[in-house]
Order: C-alpha cells, then sequence, then structure tokens
C-alpha cells in the first residue's frame, strides 16, 4: 500500500500569487524616489539651525495719528486717554498751548504738539483725544487726532531722527522705525519747564 499523500497544487493560485508579489514590487520601486525626496527634506528641516530668538529691549507704545503721520509715545509716561471736551482758552500762551481741561477735578494744560513740531493743521474736532502724560511732579495732555492702540517696539529698531527732522522738532524725537513710525521723547516733553503753563485756578 502507497503510503505518500499525493499533493494537490493550486496553479491558478500560484499564479496569482506570484503576480501580486510583482504588482507589489513594482508600486515600491515607482513611489521610492518620492519617499526618498520626502525623507531628505525631513533630514534638512531638523538639521537646520534654530532661528535665533529676537533679543534685545522692547518698549511699549502708545501709537497715535497725527496730521497725517503715524507717532508714538512710551506708554509709561501715558497715564490716560480721554476725549477732548471743554477746552477753556489761557490768554497769553503760547501758539501750542490750546488751554486747559478739568480731568476728574485736576486742572491741565493740553499741548498741540502740531503746532509745536510746526506740522500742517488738520483742525480740531469731537473726535480729537487727549493723551495725559505724566512724571514726578509734571503733568499735561498732548492732543492727538486718533489714537491707534498699544503696541511693542524694539529700541534696536529706533533709528536716529530723519534729516528733515531738524530744529525743536528733532530735538523732541527719540527716533523713527523702519516702518515709519516716529517716537517722540515724551521724557523730554516733561522735563521742559517751557512747555507747560503753570496755571493757578481759584475756586
Amino acid at each position: 500500500m502507497d503510503t505518500k499523500k499525493k499533493l494537490l497544487i493550486d496553479w491558478d493560485e500560484v499564479k496569482e500569487r506570484v503576480k501580486a508579489a510583482g504588482d507589489a514590487i513594482a508600486f515600491q520601486g515607482a513611489h521610492a524616489g518620492e519617499r526618498i525626496k520626502t525623507l531628505k527634506e525631513r533630514a534638512m528641516r531638523l538639521a537646520a539651525p534654530e532661528a535665533a530668538p529676537e533679543t534685545g529691549i522692547r518698549i511699549d507704545v502708545v501709537e497715535f495719528a497725527l496730521a497725517y503721520e503715524r507717532y508714538a509715545l512710551e506708554s509709561r509716561f501715558v497715564r490716560e486717554i480721554c476725549p477732548m471736551h471743554e477746552l477753556t482758552p489761557v490768554p497769553c500762551t503760547p501758539a501750542f498751548v490750546l488751554g486747559i481741561i478739568n480731568v476728574r477735578g485736576q486742572i491741565l494744560s493740553v499741548i498741540d504738539i502740531k503746532k509745536f513740531f510746526a506740522l500742517p493743521e488738520k483742525g480740531i474736532t469731537d473726535l480729537n483725544k487727549v493723551i495725559i502724560l505724566t512724571r514726578a511732579d509734571m503733568t499735561f495732555g498732548v492732543i492727538a487726532d486718533a489714537v491707534i492702540g498699544v503696541k511693542q517696539v524694539r529700541d534696536a529698531d529706533i533709528e536716529a531722527a530723519l534729516p528733515t527732522l531738524t530744529g525743536i522738532r528733532a530735538e523732541y524725537l527719540k527716533g523713527v522705525t523702519k516702518e515709519r513710525l516716529v517716537i517722540i521723547d515724551a521724557e523730554r516733553l516733561l522735563t521742559d519747564k517751557g512747555i507747560t503753563v503753570e496755571q493757578d485756578i481759584e475756586g
């Protein structure tokens, strides 16, 4: 008696498996270049040096519009911003002194730095804002056409004043940024005794 078992081979199945293996190899070969490219790009990104963090001193400023230009004052000297209302003219004062206003019982002089810097006149409206500056025992307001907001400026980005900003205007400027934002030296304004009006108000 023959104890060997006959092996039955399904040749159709064998052919299908061979064909499937060939298709898989062809597919991998067609996409090998794309995978290698992706791996190279990933390796280059990992090997690239990280961008150096920004360094340098940053200052917070209050940005405002004035005579079609953008100006800013260091926020550490800005006490508050209030609407322009009930301005009382003061006789016998310099042209750049608009008058005085009452801010919650405190009488403050208001400076028109457009006139102080000899900028084009735009006129005063109810939309104007008064930026109250303060330092030690000196407090007064400067008028702005509109207050834009608060932002940070790197001290290293403030360049020297433009050559066209000469005379008294340049004397009170810290500089200009690349975005043409003119930084006014608020401390210089506040320490100049000649710019404010000492006004005694009798009750």
